[in-house]
């Protein structure tokens, strides 16, 4: 399987193996994330260079080219599909099964987890797990920030953000909401303009008997909103405070999931 969540390269056997120069490591991350698509010559000059290309960067993709291919030569030794680097008129394809790529695996089992979050959300617990087990740091870790290679890091990026709060909204509803407190606050501290945490925060508090923290959450999100960005808390937020100083009876019922 190819890794891109983390650093860039390819488990085999078990073992992961990272790829030799960080050029070659680029063109690899730039022909798995256009999804099969060809790269034009000329974005792969960008990736790998700049804006600012030497006068050799054709004859040094090539060589970079022809590299690759004997690395992916390596990976086919495995019983997995082997992944083929193709020369097309429109650019460079590189053609892997599509479970083959972590990032592919990640999307996929976040997409199974909302399609059965309604009927089976312990299910859907377990397959966010899964994709966020995934990870093993920030994606493209070791690849030079091109554009296309950032612009999917930073899309990967709040995927895995939002994938982790889904994770967490699930476990204050179907497990127990004292074991997500702590990493609600762990979260809220790193990410403190996200809303989503201070509210799952607040309410896994309250649901523990801890009203007065949870209102203590909110005070201090109110604060730095205030303080920092000179805003006041969305509506949905301010609500749920409101619910929680009123101990309204709903925030002990089941909710919605997401």
């Amino acid at each position: 399987m190819f890794r891109i969540l983390g650093a860039v390269g390819y488990q085999l056997d078990g073992q992961f193996h990272s790829i030799p120069g960080a050029r070659q490591r680029t063109l690899l991350a730039a022909l798995l994330v256009s999804g099969g698509r060809p790269v034009p010559a000329e974005q792969l000059y960008t990736e790998l260079w700049g804006e600012s290309p030497p006068p050799t960067a054709n004859n040094s993709l090539q060589a970079h080219i022809y590299r690759l291919r004997g690395t992916l030569q390596k990976v086919a030794g495995t019983t997995a599909p082997p992944a083929h680097l193709v020369t097309r008129a429109s650019g460079y394809t590189l053609e892997v099964a599509a479970d083959h790529l972590d990032m592919n695996v990640f999307r996929g089992r976040i997409a199974e987890s909302r399609r059965v979050v309604a009927d089976d959300p312990r299910r859907a617990y377990a397959l966010l797990e899964e994709a966020l087990g995934l990870w093993r740091g920030s994606p493209l870790q070791d690849v030079p920030a091109g554009p296309m290679c950032q612009s999917v890091a930073l899309q990967l990026d709040e995927e895995y953000m939002t994938a982790l709060e889904d994770k967490l909204w699930l476990g204050i509803g179907c497990e127990d909401p004292f074991h997500v407190i702590g990493e609600l606050k762990r979260m809220s501290t790193v990410h403190p303009w996200r809303e989503r945490i201070t509210e799952m925060l607040m309410l896994a508090l309250y649901r523990c008997g801890r009203q007065a923290e949870a209102v203590e959450a909110y005070n201090k999100a109110r604060s730095r909103l205030v303080e920092e960005l000179g805003m006041e808390p969305s509506v949905q937020l301010r609500q749920r405070f409101r619910d929680i100083l009123n101990q309204d009876p709903s925030l002990r019922q089941p909710f919605p999931v997401c």
